[in-house]
């Protein structure tokens, strides 16, 4: 399965990364991250909805809600999650060490963490490191801040347009993480955005919610929701475009491009799935509405037999049929039933289409990124998520990965 290079990565002016080796799991690897936000800017954030959701997430939301954060703080090899008060505690004095060597309010730090859940945050690490961190702000910080983000990803993964809006550049980069525990309920394992764009706050809030909904929140890799996501959108206002101030069609080219990062860092988070071999779109569509064409989508991309079956590519339908059989769609009738294999069909108004062989099937399952759509038809609605297959390695690295 192809897995993107990390692309070139524009500076968006008024933002600023810098990273250090805090060695927070491993010796001698970029494990910290300080990403710096210009006077003025806008920051929207959306985050897990996890009821054991970590420390970082807790304090970043409480900062967040009293006013524009100046920093980001970000480190991976632990996650602060499953640590109680004392999780909360270390989470509230990072913010205040990174607030010292800034010169800004703790208030205005935002923390972030990845990595093993329950283990307690060395402190004093980040506390070495930050220094450094600092040190090294530059706009150009992308690609370090991409590698200092993973954890049991093989690859980075970042994304970045310029557009032209009524004759302004706008840049739009951003970067995320992740490789398993993916099935996000609200944004990815970490995801960091920033344009130059100056836009009014509530409407950059709308513009990464919408562009969330139809990226980072239709990614499956495992069926599991992360105790640490989050996906941040910052705005600093230093392009020479007019701020945005009402949802015109400078707001609608802004809300596309962003969108289309979003959706870029959704299918490298998925391309990169832990063990994964396959890229995988399940489209459902002739739906009623949205709630059930994604609740037949996510069983079929939930299924281990699917997964498992997409691994050996062996086109055993069965299991797709069953699966959706089981979704929970009331009154279903399975004569309006069709479903497809890229460009074969399968099951022809609920069963075996006229035509179809093995053959067939195995030459769709041989390949790297396959399509599977199911047509209800029993109306207009047509949704798609996007998975992976489930490997060998899948259980071996999450077998192996506090070890």
């Amino acid at each position: 399965m192809l897995k993107h290079a990390l692309p070139d990565l524009f500076p968006v002016a008024g933002f600023r990364l810098g990273t250090a080796c805090a060695g927070i799991r491993y010796p001698d690897r970029r494990d910290l991250v300080v990403m710096e936000l210009d006077h003025g800017s806008h920051c929207a954030a959306v985050f897990t909805q996890n009821a054991f959701c970590a420390a970082p997430v807790t304090v970043a939301r409480r900062h967040l809600d009293s006013g524009v954060p100046r920093y980001l703080l970000v480190n991976s090899g632990n996650a602060n999650a499953g640590t109680g008060r004392q999780g909360l505690r270390d989470a509230q004095q990072c913010c205040e060490l990174l607030a010292s060597a800034s010169g800004c309010a703790p208030a205005e730090v935002l923390p972030f963490s990845t990595g093993v859940i329950g283990e307690a945050l060395t402190v004093s690490k980040i506390e070495t490191a930050l220094p450094a961190a600092v040190a090294g702000l530059a706009d150009t910080g992308w690609g370090d801040a991409a590698h200092g983000i993973l954890t049991t990803d093989t690859v980075p993964k970042g994304a970045s347009r310029r557009l032209d809006i009524g004759g302004h550049t706008v840049t739009v980069t951003g970067i995320a993480k992740g490789a398993g525990m993916i099935c996000p309920n609200m944004a990815t394992m970490l995801a960091f955005v920033a344009t130059d764009a100056g836009i009014d706050n509530a409407l950059l809030q709308s513009c990464l919610e919408n562009a969330v909904a139809g990226s980072f929140n239709r990614i499956t890799v495992d069926g599991d929701t992360s105790t640490n996501d989050a996906c941040v959108l910052v705005a600093t206002g230093r392009s020479d475009l007019p701020a945005i101030t009402t949802a015109d069609s400078r707001y609608a080219m802004l809300c596309e491009t962003v969108e289309e990062i979003c959706i870029e860092l959704a299918q490298a988070i998925v391309r990169d799935g832990e063990g994964a071999t396959k890229f995988v779109t399940v489209v459902v569509d002739g739906g009623m509405d949205a709630n059930e064409c994604l609740q037949v989508a996510y069983t079929i991309a939930h299924s281990p037999l699917v997964k498992t079956a997409l691994f050996a590519s062996d086109p055993n339908w069965g299991r797709i049929l069953a699966a959706i059989g089981r979704s929970g769609i009331a009154d279903l009738d399975l004569a309006g039933v069709d479903i497809f294999l890229d460009e074969v069909c399968i099951i022809r108004g609920g069963e075996v289409a006229a035509g179809y062989s093995e053959a067939a099937g195995q030459q769709i399952m041989n390949r790297d990124e396959i399509t599977i759509r199911t047509s209800l038809g029993r109306g207009n609605v047509s949704e798609q998520v996007w998975t992976c297959d489930l490997s060998y390695d899948y259980v071996k690295i999450n077998a192996e990965y506090r070890t």
